[in-house]
């Protein structure tokens, strides 16, 4: 039993159903409809490097309390978000981050030869499109600084950027402004339509046999010993031999209930979803300065990004929006398509250090987690999944599982 129906759930489901498991997915919501809905859709294994860098504090804690930065921290009286912080702040030095790296880009590696495979036959009606990714710089100062990261991405993971200056840019990407300071292109990153792939997956997964039971809110679980018996619900208790916990930002308040509370923060971003623009965009891209992402989707286009820390509040905020909206007027010429479709946030899991959580949960020999990931969650999930499945079913994992292993904090 899996306790979640988004996207790392979905592919857990896949994996463990190939390897013969019998597979139900509980939500307590519609499958697909949490933050694998409204995010920008991007498969990136450029994105090696974490959050947590040398200097990500004292840059990051400048702006959290700005709402008009990319990064806003609401402020509060919350103890359990300050130690999230304070662990946060460990990792934030090279060795950290470049270790985080390897572990990022062998599991971004898999999981991008998964989806590979499964977009020839399995999942299909993605618009899963593979022209590749723009980090887009305003400023001669960040786009030199960038070249260094790049150096030193390329040095460390084999993944390099192609740099684009001037007209190189213009010619490669018509809708954006003249006169930035240039891009780094990605030619391996792709992108897709997040909901067009969770209706793929839903497909995929019942013709394979798995069952999905939407509206069903897991509250907590009967337990016996070291193992779980049954998860309680709104519907009834669910009994099962296994139990995977893979409901994102929402993984520390149901662990709580097993005695686990993984280090995992709900960071807030928005998006807006709407018609194509006039000139829209070829590459998906992250522009720079704004830290606004852009996706032109192939029956529509979407502006998201954004991270606020503001627990669980589910409301609008429409400051965040117009961020995001002021970040597009600066690099494109024409930033917005008509009509709007969807305003939208959803909570990311944030990890302290970055990476995921794939693993047995301490306590309990027949349950799992797979949560924590972050920014990466589409880009992650076919590897988690098929690294979650291997630890599962005894079979010798297809990359190092130590990385991710829960008792590492």
């Amino acid at each position: 039993m899996i306790v979640g129906g988004g996207v790392v759930g979905a592919a857990s489901a896949y994996y463990l159903r190939l390897a013969g498991k019998e597979v139900t997915i509980l939500d307590k919501g519609a499958f697909g409809k949490g933050c694998s809905h409204g995010n920008c859709g991007y498969i990136s294994p450029s994105h090696v490097l974490p959050l947590c860098k040398p200097g990500a504090v004292t840059k990051t804690l400048k702006s959290m309390f700005n709402n008009n930065s990319a990064f806003y921290l609401r402020p509060r009286i919350d103890f359990r978000l300050w130690g999230w912080l304070l662990k946060f702040a460990r990792y934030c030095n090279q060795r950290e981050m470049l270790s985080t790296g390897h572990a990022l880009h062998a599991l971004l590696q898999s999981s991008d030869q998964e989806y590979r495979r499964l977009f020839q036959s399995e999942l299909t009606e993605t618009e899963f499109d593979t022209t590749g990714m723009l980090f887009v710089f305003a400023t001669q100062k960040m786009f030199d600084e960038y070249a260094e990261t790049n150096e030193l991405v390329a040095r460390e993971y084999g993944v390099r950027a192609e740099p684009l200056t001037g007209q190189q840019l213009v010619e490669q990407e018509p809708a954006l402004k003249s006169g930035l300071a240039g891009a780094f292109k990605y030619a391996g990153d792709s992108h897709l339509r997040p909901n067009c792939l969770m209706e793929s997956w839903k497909r995929r997964l019942e013709a394979m046999g798995v069952t999905i039971r939407e509206q069903v809110e897991v509250t907590g679980f009967r337990t016996e010993h070291s193992e779980v018996r049954a998860a309680r619900t709104n519907a009834g208790e669910v009994e099962a031999d296994q139990f995977v916990l893979a409901a994102g930002s929402w993984t520390p308040l149901l662990g709580q209930t097993l005695r686990y509370v993984p280090p995992i923060q709900p960071g807030k971003g928005y998006s807006i979803t709407m018609g194509r623009p006039p000139v829209c965009p070829r590459h998906s891209m992250i522009l720079e300065e704004y830290h606004v992402a852009i996706t032109p989707f192939q029956t529509g286009y979407r502006i998201g990004s954004t991270m606020e820390f503001a627990g669980y509040d589910d409301s609008l905020n429409q400051q965040r929006l117009g961020l995001l909206r002021r970040g597009a007027s600066e690099y494109l010429h024409h930033p917005y398509g008509e009509p709007v479709e969807e305003e939208w946030c959803g909570w990311r899991p944030m990890s302290c250090d970055g990476k995921p959580i794939i693993d047995r949960v301490p306590h309990y020999s027949n349950t799992y987690v797979s949560a924590g990931h972050s920014m990466l969650g589409i880009s992650l999930a076919t590897g988690s999944g098929k690294l979650l499945a291997e630890m599962m079913t005894g079979a010798r994992p297809h990359i190092a599982a130590a990385p991710f292993r829960a008792s590492r904090f």
